[in-house]
């Protein structure tokens, strides 16, 4: 069982470096893998931090939870990276109670992706919560919150054009191709990783760039073989990585590893001119681009689109923060409800007390089915919503009980 956490909003703190403030170099020493995810929680445990989760991405690190202040959620983020406290501080910001809220909707709605209405961070969030959710390390109150940020992420799609379009960071591998190259035709891609990004890159390779001959390597072959059997394609293991390289005249790089995986040394008997890094960190050694004939282009390179696409999605921002605020107010109205609760349930188990009471029932009033005292406590509960008049609602809950029970 989960321990019973902090859960006033005042109490409800994020902490965070992004694309802002920090390149793909600072944001990597900063980024979170399975590993480390499930050794801070164990950590949060003995820190009493009971309820939070981390989303690491491409273009930011943030950890969310109930505490004392954020610095205990920075302290609890950079004990598990290879970045430190000091240089995090210098960095990240930090937010409290609604808006820290409203952040966490912004950032689930794109509004605060590198990429304006990048919709991938959608399925980060889901990642995320339910790694916390696996180890018992989020509870029912953010939980509730979550699913109303996703029921906004989900009405935004739905009702504007802020995701429309297909703009996102693999995207932007494509269009990055496709401004270095009038034809690929014939052309070599080697797509390394085939987790979620390699997936989405591959599927835009096959939709954009026709003709192009690719190759998947993942250090699970078995991976790399799925995704090349879904689109016919050859795939192949890291350990054949160098001998790949001889014929690749695009590579992309979509991993996960903690130190680069591709170096200067690769290129020694390579064609390639091309070299997109698509890893946070970076998994392609920085001295690639000192090689010569190739293009090393990272993460920040690509964020750097201005097309129609974006200028519609940019047009829709207003309409995308009135949804925003619309389920906030859900979220904080059912906040305030909660508070209730316990009023609700001592009313309900006097009523009842009272149903119980069969002298009282013989003399004065008739039982009553449970689903009618269930109706009295609903009406108390929309009472207390509307107007917060105290011990009013008791009073009015009892001459409801007895109007009912006197019929």
């Amino acid at each position: 069982m989960i321990a019973e956490p902090i859960t006033d909003i005042s109490s409800f703190f994020v902490a965070g470096i992004n694309y802002r403030k920090s390149d793909a170099s600072i944001r990597g020493q900063f980024s979170i893998n399975s590993v480390q995810y499930e050794a801070l929680i164990h950590s949060a445990r003995t820190a009493a931090v009971k309820n939070l989760f981390v989303l690491s991405t491409c273009n930011r690190t943030e950890i969310y939870g109930f505490a004392e202040d954020a610095h205990m959620l920075a302290d609890l983020l950079c004990s598990q990276t290879e970045g430190s406290l000091e240089d995090f501080s210098k960095l990240c910001y930090s937010k409290n109670g609604l808006d820290a809220i409203e952040h966490l909707f912004n950032v689930a709605a794109g509004l605060d992706s590198q990429i304006l209405g990048d919709y991938e961070i959608v399925g980060q969030i889901k990642s995320a919560v339910k790694f916390s959710k696996k180890f018992q390390v989020l509870d029912s109150y953010l939980e509730r919150m979550i699913n109303e940020v996703l029921a906004a992420s989900k009405n935004i799609r739905t009702k504007t054009q802020l995701s429309s379009g297909t703009v996102s960071v693999s995207y932007a591998a494509i269009q990055c191709i496709r401004q270095h190259y009038s034809s690929v035709e014939g052309k070599n891609i080697l797509l390394v990783g085939a987790g979620k990004i390699g997936g989405n890159t591959c599927r835009n390779i096959i939709d954009y760039l026709p003709g192009a001959r690719v190759t998947i390597l993942n250090r699970s072959e078995e991976k790399a073989a799925v995704l090349a059997t879904e689109y016919e394609l050859q795939s192949d293991t890291m350990e054949h990585l160098s001998d790949c390289m001889t014929s690749a005249d695009i590579v992309i790089v979509a991993t996960n590893a903690p130190e680069p995986i591709l170096l200067p040394a690769h290129f020694m008997d390579s064609a390639a001119g091309l070299v997109i890094d698509l890893s946070v960190p970076c998994n392609v050694d920085p001295a690639v681009s000192a090689c010569p004939n190739v293009l090393l282009v990272n993460i920040d390179d690509l964020s750097r689109i201005n097309d129609e696409t974006l200028l519609r999605r940019a047009a829709d921002i207003p309409a995308v923060k009135e949804i925003i605020k619309e389920h906030m107010s859900y979220f904080i109205e059912w906040h305030q409800m909660r508070k209730h609760v316990p009023v609700l349930k001592l009313v309900k188990d006097h009523l009842l007390q009272i149903q119980s009471d069969s002298e009282m029932n013989d003399l004065y009033l008739k039982p009553l089915a449970n689903e009618n005292i269930q109706k009295v406590i609903n009406g108390m509960a929309v009472k207390m919503r509307l107007q917060n008049q105290r011990g009013c609602q008791y009073i009015e809950a009892m001459n409801d009980y007895i109007a009912t029970a006197s019929n």
